[in-house]
C-alpha cells in the first residue's frame, strides 16, 4: 500500500499538504476505505488518524463522516458531514445526514432535512435515498400510510429499472406490507427481483435504463405492420398463382424442365467426340500440371513435353540428314 490507490480528486487535495503529511493521510484513507464494510470501527479510527494531519481537506472530513456513520457514531458523522458540506459546497450526503437524525432518535428533524431547499437539487439516486429515509422517519412516528406515500415518487416506475430501483421496490413492498396491502407488496417484491436480473447486478456495470414492461402502443404498431406485410405478400402471390394455373391448363411444360432439356441438348451438341475428345482431356491434364508440380525437380524435367519449336527443329535436322545421305549415294 502506497497511498496512490486513491482516486485522482482525492490525490489532488492531498498534494496541498507537505510530503510527509500527504503520505500519512493517503495511507490512512486507503485503509479506511478497505475496512469500511468489514470492520467499520477500525476504518473510523484510520479516518480519524488521517484527520489529525489533513483535517482541512474535504475528502478527509468526508471519510470521517462515512466511517463514523458505518460504525454507528451518528453524532460524529453528522458533524463531519456538515463540515464537509461547508468546505466543498456539496449536498450529496444530505440523505445520510437525514438518516443520522433518525439514528439520534429525531425523526422530525430528519423530515426537516428532507423538506429543505437543498434537497431539491439532488439527482435521481439522491432523491430516492432521501425518500427512503423519509419513509423510515414516518414509520418511526407511527405514520404507516404516510410512509407509503413518501415512496411514491416519479422514480418509482414498475416498468423501468435503474440502479436504485431494486432497493426502492423492496422498501416500497415492505411499506405496503406494513399497512396490510399484501398482494401489492408481493408484486413489488417480484419486480425487484426482475429489476436485479435485468440490470445484471454483480455481473457487469449498471446500465442507465432498461425497459421491464411492454408498451401497448408499440405492440399495436407492430401488429398493424405485420398484417400489412401479410396482405402485401398475398397480393403479390395472387397473379403468379393465376399465371401458373393458366399455363398448366394450356399444357405448357414448366420453365425449369424446358431450361433443363435445353441445357442437356446444348451440352450434347457441344461435347467433343472421338479423338478430339481425348485431345481435349489431354489439354485439361496439361493445364492441371501447371498447378500440381512434383516435389522431385528431375521427374518434372523428364516428364516435360518438348515445345512445338523444338519439334520443328528436330524435323529440320532429320530432313537435312536425309538429303546428305541421298547425295552420298548418288
Amino acid at each position: 500500500m502506497t497511498g496512490k490507490e486513491l482516486d485522482r480528486a482525492t490525490q489532488h487535495q492531498i498534494k496541498t499538504l507537505e510530503p510527509k503529511s500527504a503520505e500519512w493521510v493517503a495511507r490512512h484513507l486507503v485503509m479506511a476505505g478497505r475496512l469500511l464494510d468489514e470492520e467499520p470501527e477500525l476504518a473510523f479510527q484510520h479516518a480519524l488518524a488521517a484527520s489529525r494531519r489533513g483535517g482541512r481537506l474535504a475528502a478527509v472530513r468526508e471519510a470521517v463522516g462515512l466511517t463514523a456513520y458505518a460504525a454507528g457514531h451518528y453524532g460524529e458523522a453528522l458533524r463531519e458531514f456538515r463540515t464537509y458540506r461547508r468546505i466543498s459546497g456539496s449536498n450529496v450526503h444530505l440523505p445520510v445526514m437525514a438518516d443520522c437524525e433518525r439514528g439520534l432518535g429525531r425523526p422530525d428533524r430528519a423530515l426537516d432535512v428532507v423538506r429543505s431547499e437543498e434537497a431539491q437539487d439532488l439527482d435521481a439516486p439522491g432523491k430516492v435515498e432521501l425518500a427512503i429515509v423519509a419513509s423510515g422517519a414516518r414509520s418511526d412516528l407511527g405514520q404507516l400510510d404516510a410512509a407509503v406515500a413518501e415512496l411514491e415518487i416519479p422514480q418509482l416506475d414498475i416498468n423501468r429499472a435503474f440502479s436504485y430501483s431494486p432497493r426502492l421496490f423492496r422498501v416500497y413492498a415492505d411499506a405496503l406490507a406494513a399497512v396490510g396491502r399484501q398482494t401489492e407488496s408481493e408484486k413489488w417484491q417480484r419486480q425487484a427481483a426482475v429489476a436485479e436480473e435485468a440490470l445484471g447486478m454483480g455481473i457487469s456495470e449498471e446500465p442507465d435504463i432498461i425497459d421491464l414492461g411492454w408498451d401497448e402502443e408499440e405492440e399495436a404498431r407492430e401488429e398493424a405492420e405485420r398484417k400489412r406485410l401479410i396482405a402485401h405478400a398475398a397480393a403479390d402471390a395472387a397473379p403468379q398463382e393465376a399465371r401458373s394455373t393458366s399455363e398448366q391448363a394450356a399444357g405448357i411444360a414448366p420453365a425449369a424442365d424446358t431450361a433443363s432439356d435445353t441445357a442437356s441438348d446444348t451440352a450434347a451438341d457441344t461435347a467433343p467426340a472421338g479423338p478430339d475428345a481425348a485431345s481435349t482431356d489431354d489439354n485439361l491434364d496439361d493445364v492441371e500440371s501447371d498447378y500440381f508440380e512434383s516435389d522431385d525437380a528431375e521427374s518434372d524435367l523428364d516428364s516435360a513435353e518438348p515445345d512445338d519449336d523444338e519439334d520443328e527443329a528436330t524435323e529440320g535436322e532429320a530432313s537435312a540428314h536425309d538429303s546428305r545421305h541421298e547425295g552420298s549415294e548418288d
